[in-house]
């Protein structure tokens, strides 16, 4: 009788290899089988075990080839098989990457699973820009939430709530609704003149960044045609972004990544 494997939920980390941490590049290198979202870097696929099978099930906008009813499925079917299953998320598996939903299925049918967080997204951007998430005399606590909703529901967020001047609200996965977003925000008393940033592909030699205002975000993210993924920071924090400060960063990744994806 084959003994059951087990699944590894592992944050692979907004893109940089070298964000990852040890745990997560330990438990990659275990791998029997490696099932990965499309936001995974390339350099990060490139650090698994030559022998491991790799099942991508990653999710587009509007496109989801592979519903998640099925990535359950085929995370159980791998670990009931005998295999160690690595399961690549972008950024940390338990903050907006249904990591639970996943960890629970398993556990519900007695297969072990593991964890790895991984730095989320709005973590990299901060480190990436050197842009705080929060700031004494400027934000005194961050806020995380999704722009989308499942099937393209109608946004219904707390708008109030988020309206807050003292902290700092960061915005997952809301390229496509952060008109709609700003407009929420707007109506409950935030500033037209909030600073925003967005980026897109963080930490990659991918990044793009635009710096605009809460009233002309939408605009401008049509204007530059930044696509997904895209995390937008809003509040006061973003006052401190220094494009100079932070070029070399950029330039200095751009250098690093070709040798680490080789390495």
């Amino acid at each position: 009788m084959t003994q059951p494997g087990k699944v590894l939920l592992i944050g692979s980390g907004p893109g940089d290899p070298e964000l990852l941490t040890l745990r997560a590049v330990r438990m990659l290198a275990s791998a029997d089988v490696v099932v990965y979202d499309r936001l995974v870097s390339d350099p990060i696929l490139q650090m698994a075990p030559k022998s491991a099978r790799m099942i991508s099930v990653g999710k587009c906008p509007k496109s989801h080839p592979v519903p998640q009813d099925e990535i359950n499925e085929i995370l159980y079917a791998q670990a009931s098989a005998g295999y160690t299953v690595a399961r690549l998320k972008g950024g940390d598996p338990l903050i907006f990457g249904r990591g639970s939903e996943e960890a629970g299925y398993l556990m519900d049918r007695h297969i072990h699973v593991e964890y790895a967080p991984g730095i989320t997204a709005a973590q990299g951007v901060s480190c990436v820009t050197g842009v705080p998430l929060t700031h004494r005399g400027l934000a005194t606590g961050v806020q995380y939430v999704t722009g989308h909703r499942q099937s393209n529901k109608v946004l219904d967020l707390d708008w109030k709530r988020l309206a807050d001047p003292d902290t700092t609200l960061v915005v997952y996965m809301g390229v496509a609704n952060i008109g709609q977003i700003a407009v929420g925000l707007m109506t409950e008393g935030l500033s037209d003149q909030t600073p925003v940033l967005a980026v897109a592909n963080a930490t990659t030699n991918k990044e793009r960044r635009l710096v605009s205002k809460l009233g002309s975000i939408a605009h401008d993210i049509r204007s530059a045609e930044m696509g997904a993924p895209v995390l937008f920071i809003i509040g006061q924090v973003v006052s401190l972004y220094d494009a100079k400060s932070t070029s070399a960063i950029l330039t200095d990744l751009e250098a690093e990544m070709p040798a680490i994806a080789h390495a």
